[in-house]
């Protein structure tokens, strides 16, 4: 027989997690957030008066509808049981990997992930690229190269600015409405990633962007960033186009809302009124955490974040 509605304790997935580690009883606890769910403030508010703690006390009935466990992983000794002693290598885990690890299962236990795809054409944004890549100067401090995704990373800045609800982020106290683009880009080095964020990115000009991106994903790969230059931001790009991935789901990096996954362009033919024409298209996933962005509001986040790309003269002004 299943638990009763009525008996059932409503927390949020962080006041679970620190009640659960503190030992402390849910049962009849006060809570102050949504429609009486427990939150945060509620757990620090009964440790801090002295709250009834059960440590090691078996867990009501209550308590197991309430705390939400993810199953627990094989042990290391169940693992190499499986394969035979020398037909493989044990590499410790670097601090890095240990750090990815954690934050990616945090997001994909604690983040309500749904996602979004949507194609864009981008020949326009090519053909553009080329004349400006074209009238660049060869050297000097005004020198630059225009890579695609400098295009990208300037059109979900300017998208953020025409869907401000997208540009946001949970927090257990209230929403955080971010007022400019801080825009994370994943680059991959060796053993793992750096995410180094371009600041207020919808107010920079493509040169301006893909000069200080350079020199970010430069050091990056060098490990020479500072911490600044990689945590906070509002949301991230992750490209794996240029590896032939046509569209993959990429995970939200905390405490971001929202994550664009961009794949390979590719030329196909595409219905234009009556007829087909060829065209160069490529495929876009967004990442939402439904906390923040709803469906609608991250179907208009896509929707901006395309007429950008597909009509980039609109970056330039």
């Amino acid at each position: 027989m299943g638990i009763a509605a009525q008996d059932r304790i409503f927390a949020s997935p962080l006041a679970r997690r620190l009640a659960q580690q503190a030992g402390l009883a849910l049962d009849g606890l006060p809570g102050t957030g949504p429609h009486g769910r427990i939150v945060k403030r509620d757990i620090e508010a009964a440790l801090a008066s002295g709250a009834s703690k059960r440590a090691g006390a078996s867990p009501t009935r209550r308590e197991v509808a309430t705390f939400e466990r993810p199953a627990a992983a094989m042990p290391d000794d169940k693992i190499l049981a499986l394969y035979d002693k020398g037909s493989y290598e044990v590499v410790p885990h670097d601090k890095m990997r240990r750090v990815i690890a954690e934050r990616l299962t945090v997001a994909k236990q604690t983040i309500p992930h749904y996602y979004l795809s949507i194609d864009c054409r981008i020949d326009e944004l090519l053909r553009s690229r080329e004349r400006m890549n074209a009238a660049a100067p060869a050297d000097g401090p005004r020198a630059y190269k225009l890579s695609v995704n400098d295009f990208i990373i300037k059109a979900m800045a300017l998208a953020l600015q025409e869907v401000p609800a997208a540009n946001a982020t949970w927090t257990e106290a209230g929403m955080l409405r971010h007022k400019y683009s801080d825009v994370g880009v994943a680059v991959a080095i060796e053993g793992g990633l750096f995410t180094p964020v371009i600041r207020h990115a919808e107010v920079k000009s493509l040169s301006e962007i893909s000069n200080e991106m350079r020199d970010l994903a430069d050091r990056a790969r060098k490990r020479r960033l500072a911490p600044h230059e990689y945590q906070g931001g509002t949301t991230s790009i992750s490209n794996l186009g240029m590896y032939g991935i046509k569209n993959f789901d990429a995970v939200i990096n905390p405490p971001h809302a929202t994550i664009l996954a961009v794949g390979s362009a590719e030329r196909r033919p595409v219905v234009v009124g009556e007829g087909l024409q060829a065209a160069t298209v490529m495929n876009v996933t967004l990442s939402c955490d439904h906390r923040v962005v709803d469906g609608a509001t991250g179907a208009a986040l896509l929707g901006a974040f395309r007429a950008f790309i597909e009509d980039p003269v609109r970056m330039l002004v």
